[in-house]
């Protein structure tokens, strides 16, 4: 077998050379398919390997799980070509790779501890069939130290070979956004570190197949995973900042988003836009607070950057119940149509949505709750058990108050006029995503709420 941990970083250049490495990408999820996509369309040999049939079965289809723009037709391209397939074998994927590329996601348990036994066991699936000569390249975002502790010595110890030695080991997080992965995972530049200078060569030659951004290297492990939960954090504590304006500017009758933009004219001022923060930011700091609690640090932005954000949900509930006072309703048995259940706006992916936990707060303090997204079907609303109809028009008939949760483009296109009139009277308007026209919803009668927008109440 080809020994990829012993590769110069001047290789792989040629299609020629590439086909003659397997590269398998362990974890085919959101990340890890267009991953391993990228890198068949690259010209290597790639097998998705998966835990979940069901994800197996679809990609040996051409059928791709997830709607990820490009992403079918780069599968289906490459299946064509008979360069990428999919198993749930670890054995026969491992044993047949001299290049494994590790992309399994860390879920965060509901005591916001980090949950690696999915990482641990696939490592350890990993070990049993791992060939000298291979390398192994970690994609997964994980705490400082998973990479040097857990991921390394579960390896070696059920593959009885020695990293850096026997086999290479590499970190690379990847950055990229559900919804542009593609285009992010080739365009943007990306941190790598290996556990000698040989496995950084060899990670580097691997990734420049697929990379065009630079190839920022790093010391150690725990750097690299500490860059990649610092860029995470930092975004979560600018939107926090963003949350925290915007709650002062309702009180104080100033428009956010007018001060905002006044303010970023500023060259060192980038404020950010006020929202619910959904994905996978709101999991990945406690894979950095957990770490912190172990070397005896407390990170108090980060937490605090947490709660503040987390607390935006409690506002939102606050603003439908300030919009309904003034149409002289309660929020028991209000009829309250939320637009939008997507974690981000502009693409099909419920999951990471903080919109279920929304909903669940209006229908304990008894509202009757509608949801609708453009992007998903009636019948795929109802399967994420969302109480769902088939249209806009009748999601939004006879309720007393409009909430757009997700700022997708096509809600700025809404016609309030048309959706004021199936409306009872008086209407309520709730907008957490900058979508509505203030002026333009009093124009035609809402009483109207903004998140960060108080110059316009009462």
């Amino acid at each position: 077998m080809t020994e990829a941990m012993t590769l110069k970083e001047n290789e792989l250049q040629s299609l020629e050379e590439r086909k003659n490495y397997v590269i398998t990408v362990v974890g085919c999820g959101r990340m890890g398919l267009p991953t391993a996509c990228l890198f068949s369309d690259a010209g290597f040999k790639v097998v998705c390997l998966d835990s979940d049939p069901c994800v197996v079965s679809q990609i040996n289809k051409g059928n791709s799980p997830f709607a990820e723009q490009g992403l079918s037709q780069l599968l289906k391209r490459n299946l064509r070509e008979n360069r990428v397939s999919a198993t749930t074998d670890p054995k026969e994927a491992v044993s047949e790779s001299n290049i494994i590329i590790l992309t399994v996601n860390t879920p965060i348990d509901e005591k916001k501890q980090p949950d690696y036994s999915n990482l641990e066991g696939s490592c350890k699936n990993i070990g049993l069939s791992l060939k000298r000569g291979t390398l192994l390249i970690v994609e997964s975002t994980v705490g400082p130290s998973i990479t040097e502790t857990l991921i390394q010595k579960t390896l070696e110890a059920s593959s009885g070979l020695k990293a850096g030695v026997d086999f290479g080991l590499a970190y690379s997080p990847i950055r990229a956004t559900f919804g542009r992965a593609l285009k992010d995972m080739t365009e943007y530049s990306r941190v790598v570190t290996g556990i000698n200078r040989q496995s950084l060569l060899a990670a580097k030659a691997v990734l420049k197949t697929i990379v065009k951004g630079e190839l920022v290297e790093v010391s150690n492990f725990r750097t690299a995973e500490a860059v990649k939960l610092f860029e995470l954090i930092y975004r979560d504590a600018n939107i926090s900042l963003a949350n925290e304006f915007a709650l002062f500017c309702e009180t104080a009758g100033i428009d956010y988003y007018q001060a905002q933009k006044a303010a970023n004219t500023q060259p060192f001022c980038h404020l950010l836009r006020p929202g619910i923060v959904s994905g996978h930011i709101t999991k990945d700091p406690f894979l950095l607070i957990d770490e912190a609690v172990d070397v005896g640090v407390k990170l108090r932005m980060t937490t605090l950057a947490r709660n503040i954000n987390d607390d935006v949900l409690k506002h939102a509930y606050n603003l439908v119940k300030s919009a309904l006072r003034d149409c002289d309703k309660p929020v028991r048995r209000s009829r309250i149509a939320i637009l939008g259940v997507s974690y981000r706006p502009n693409v099909k992916e419920a999951r990471g949505s903080l919109v279920p936990e929304l909903v669940n707060l209006l229908k304990r303090m008894g509202a009757k709750v509608t949801v609708f997204d453009p992007y998903f079907t009636y019948k795929e609303l109802r399967n994420l058990g969302y109480n769902a109809e088939p249209t806009l028009d009748k999601t939004v008939e006879g309720t007393n108050c409009v909430l757009i949760a997700v700022g997708h483009n096509r809600f700025k296109r809404l016609s309030l006029g048309k959706i004021s009139v199936i409306m009872k009277k008086p209407s309520a308007l709730v907008d957490l995503d900058h979508v509505v026209n203030p002026l333009r919803a009093m124009k035609e009668g809402f009483i109207y709420r903004g998140l960060g927008r108080g110059v316009w109440k009462k």
